[in-house]
């Protein structure tokens, strides 16, 4: 068969990966994809939200199965454009994305299904938000309601701190009508991790956990980006806390999106908090997550494009699951995420069996890769032990001491080595 995945990033490079090892998959498209994902897919030329000449293009290709990598094209409506053209395609339609595409839709969503999460507020008036703020203290977490490429959210060691992203949000407009509103939520303490889950209505099919590493720089400083490196399982996670997060929260939320009218279907992502309560949401997405799918989707056996049929059909798609680790580490362009240039030349690195070279913000430019994008790629590895895992990804990136214009986290993993 003929897939079309949608998309430019990691993420979609990773699906295309996989999706590649399928003796089902004869031909995959990317639209538009990036100069690394040409090795794997015929890049097309079509922009992620322009629904109508994905759909002609799938049409005329024989296209048996698109799968939507990136959110916006979800929240914009892609999946129920597809539907209506009669088509097959993996993700949720408009009404069920917006359990990503607004933070105040999924607390409030939460909040009334009982599924654990921090106590919050909305607000539109700075005055109001700051109000809020110096009565309750800090830290505290400051989030605009809808897209911000995730980095729409603050978590404010002080007061000052708080007031000031309240003001840019909510005065200066830093993510544009994205923080025209903003939920303040409560700080929870313990150990972050991401959940995601194969979605058909009721039916919930959890994959492994993994752990993102959101912050620039080593240590967990700097700003919050895209995500820095992963890596999957999670040690620090008993097999009972895996399951009754699935049991808490992903397989209610599943259910509320039905009561609610708006069922969700394809892939449901839950960034989790294990605090001494147990796990509790700090956000849904309704995608893929990126850089976790980098991680998870090696570690899957199964054929990918058989999971996702078995699961529009409403049959168990089995998950199998190899032992071992992987671990990933981002290359990001130098003053990412904020402003970096383009057109920086990368060293040339392949795949082995064991590490994936997965190209996000990449374009081929006179023979070789040069940098596109902020995160510019992510190397992977695979093995029994996740200290050796990321062993073999940091012997690959050490290529890059000699190239300007970059950057890498050093410490990817860590943490859990010592757990």
């Amino acid at each position: 068969m003929n897939v079309l995945v949608i998309g430019r990033g990691g993420r979609e490079h990773s699906i295309i990966q996989k999706l590649c090892q399928s003796p089902q998959v004869e031909k995959v498209y990317a639209a538009p994809g990036n100069g690394g994902i040409e090795e794997q897919a015929e890049r097309i030329d079509i922009k992620e939200t322009d629904s109508s000449q994905l759909i002609h293009f799938a049409k005329e290709n024989q296209v048996a199965w698109t799968i939507v990598g990136p959110e916006n094209p979800l929240i914009d409506g892609i999946v129920d454009d597809f539907q209506a053209a009669g088509l097959k395609v993996f993700g949720p339609v408009k009404q069920a994305a917006l359990i990503e595409g607004s933070k105040h839709f999924a607390k409030s969503l939460m909040e009334k299904y009982e599924i654990p999460t921090a106590a919050y507020e909305v607000f539109t008036e700075a005055a109001d938000a700051k109000k809020y703020v110096h009565e309750k203290g800090a830290p505290i977490v400051i989030k605009a309601d809808g897209l911000a490429a995730g980095k729409g959210v603050v978590v404010a060691e002080t007061v000052a701190a708080a007031d000031q992203a309240i003001e840019d949000m909510l005065i200066h407009g830093q993510f544009g009508n994205a923080s025209r509103e903003i939920v303040i939520e409560d700080f929870l303490e313990g150990e972050e991790f991401s959940l995601m889950a194969f979605v058909n209505g009721s039916q919930v099919h959890a994959m492994i956990p993994s752990q993102d590493h959101k912050r620039a720089f080593n240590g967990d400083e700097g700003p919050n980006t895209g995500g820095m490196g992963a890596y999957a399982p999670v040690p620090f996670l008993s097999e009972e806390e895996v399951n009754k997060a699935v049991t808490t929260i992903l397989e209610p939320a599943a259910k509320a999106m039905v009561e609610e009218g708006s069922p969700f279907t394809g892939i449901l992502y839950a960034g989790l908090i294990q605090t001494s309560e147990g796990a509790k949401v700090i956000e849904f997405n309704a995608r893929f997550g990126d850089p976790e799918t980098q991680v998870v989707l090696p570690l899957l056996k199964n054929d990918l494009i058989q999971v996702i049929a078995d699961v529009m059909e409403g049959n168990d798609p089995q998950l199998e699951w190899r032992d071992g680790y992987c671990g990933g580490v981002v290359v990001a362009s130098s003053g990412y995420p904020g402003s970096y240039d383009k057109g920086a030349i990368l060293p040339e690195l392949t795949s082995t069996n064991d590490t994936q070279v997965v190209h996000a913000g990449t374009k081929r430019s006179g023979g070789a890769y040069v940098s596109d994008g902020g995160r510019v790629l992510l190397v992977s590895g695979r093995a029994e032990a996740l200290g050796k895992a990321l062993d073999m990804v940091y012997s690959k990136l050490v290529a890059f001491e000699r190239y300007d214009g970059f950057f890498y986290r050093h410490d990817i993993g860590k943490s859990a080595l010592h757990k």
